[in-house]
């Protein structure tokens, strides 16, 4: 499978950069972050919560087929520019992992192509480098190739 979602981390640095142009108009991609019924679709996730507004929140959640909870998370919406950016907070329950704070910039390359470029803050270097070294690149571009599938059918 071809990784088309790019992630650049420096050396020494508590960030990464994460790209991805997609074969959607910017409307459609932007849709795919602000509608939590999208959401739900292409990370396979519950949506609890999503207040696209600056002070909102969010929250997700996944359970197993014994209604057991496997993934949840939630944060804080700072910003929100439709069809511009998204910067939010990201924070994992019960995980030992601090909080991440994330600036989603959405691009209109053409008027059926588009840029999503997500910059990640990290507490510190070491949390940086635990994130890098879960399947989180390849987690990130599976889940980006269904983002595409699913909103090229809202076309």
């Amino acid at each position: 499978m071809e990784k088309k979602t790019k992630i650049s981390a420096q050396e020494g640095q508590q960030e990464i950069l994460i790209t991805r142009e997609f074969d959607l108009p910017l409307e459609l991609l932007f849709k795919a972050y602000a509608e939590a019924e999208i959401v739900e679709q292409w990370m396979g996730t519950k949506v609890l919560k999503l207040e696209n507004k600056k002070s909102g929140s969010w929250q997700f959640e996944t359970k197993d087929q014994n209604g057991n909870i496997i993934f949840s998370a939630n944060g804080v919406i700072h910003d929100f520019v439709p069809e511009k950016r998204i910067v939010r907070t990201f924070e994992m329950d019960n995980v030992n992992f601090a909080p991440q704070l994330e600036f989603l910039e959405f691009e209109k390359l053409t008027d059926d192509k588009s840029k999503l470029t997500i910059q990640t803050i990290y507490k510190s270097v070491e949390h940086r480098d635990f994130q890098l070294k879960l399947p989180f690149a390849q987690g990130l571009n599976m889940a980006h190739n269904r983002l595409e599938e699913i909103v090229k059918q809202l076309k």
